[in-house]
């Protein structure tokens, strides 16, 4: 028999065949009653909990970020090392070497601008996709929304990003104040959109980790998946050369992977290229939602088999 609660005492109910919620009931003024129901099937999203449990995502990124760099020499320095010394790589083999078009920009800065947005997701998606089974310890002791791991996951990539873009700017300020350089960088309106694709950015990294966290906690095989996944997903985006080059009848099928619509975006509006690449933006925020969407089910799905499989 459970007695009855005091107006101090908060008594925590399971009931079975409901959907994971989290709810507080008030019973008389003086009581509360707080109800956990585990997830079944399809259930509701109940996101709200996400805003319950903020403080957590909060802590979850504090503590990636600093863990991340503990005990190297470099420190944060390698979230701007990593880009830098792959824009050389690219700069060499694909700009001087291969003549790869850039659309009539510098092509270290052409690689750079699409590099900041891939170093995002490509993060995002091996961190949110081993998340569950880094933070097991948390998910079998202690209940708090699973979703919050991976989108702290992906949230924590926003440091190195912001890092990497300080190189950017000054990469841009150098090619516009150096006289001896034929280029230069006009600043547009279009540049009040970046935002739009940062998150537009951050949606496609976190469906695509989400699916893959979901997964890998019943498959390991993810873990190997995720390397040659990044790999292959490398060359299909245009990074080391522009969307122009894929023929015109292609372009729509070419749109499909969400990364191209923002890559192509970033540098359309941070260095003020002749058009907005309209129609293969569409079709990739449309994926991208897509994917956030159905990962965010998958992942609620799965959820009730996560401390037992992991």
């Amino acid at each position: 028999m459970v007695p009855p609660a005091s107006s101090t005492e908060r008594l925590t109910l399971i009931d079975p065949e409901r959907p994971m919620s989290q709810t507080t009931i008030t019973h008389r003024p003086s009581e509360e009653i707080l109800v956990l129901r585990p997830s079944r099937g399809w259930s509701a999203l109940n996101l709200i909990d996400l805003w319950r449990y903020r403080e957590l995502i909060y802590f979850l990124i504090w503590r990636d970020v600093k863990v991340r760099y503990k005990q190297t020499a470099l420190g944060a320095s390698w979230a701007i090392i990593q880009p830098f010394v792959t824009m050389v790589v690219f700069t060499i083999l694909f700009g001087n070497l291969a003549k790869m078009p850039s659309d009539g920009i510098p092509y270290p800065l052409f690689s750079y601008t699409g590099l900041l947005p891939w170093g995002l997701f490509t993060k995002a998606l091996s961190d949110a996709g081993r998340s569950m089974i880094t933070n097991r310890s948390m998910i079998t002791k202690v209940y708090f929304p699973r979703l919050a791991i991976p989108i702290a996951s992906v949230l924590s990539g926003l440091v190195d990003f912001a890092l990497a873009f300080v190189v950017l700017i000054g990469m841009i300020l150098f090619y516009n104040n150096n006289p001896n350089l034929e280029y230069q960088v006009v600043l547009t309106p279009a540049i009040l959109t970046l935002p739009l694709f940062l998150l537009l950015a951050l949606i496609t990294s976190l469906g695509v980790g989400l699916w893959l966290s979901a997964l890998n906690v019943q498959y390991r095989d993810i873990n190997y998946i995720i390397p040659f996944l990044t790999q292959f997903w490398l060359f299909i985006t245009p990074i080391a050369y522009p969307a122009s080059m894929i023929p015109e009848k292609w372009q729509l099928l070419y749109a499909l992977n969400p990364m191209a619509g923002v890559v192509e975006g970033f540098r359309w509006a941070l260095l003020g290229v002749d058009t907005a690449p309209g129609p293969m933006i569409a079709v990739s925020a449309s994926i991208a939602v897509t994917l956030m969407i159905s990962g965010l089910y998958y992942f609620r799905r799965m959820e009730r088999t996560f401390a037992d499989e992991i």
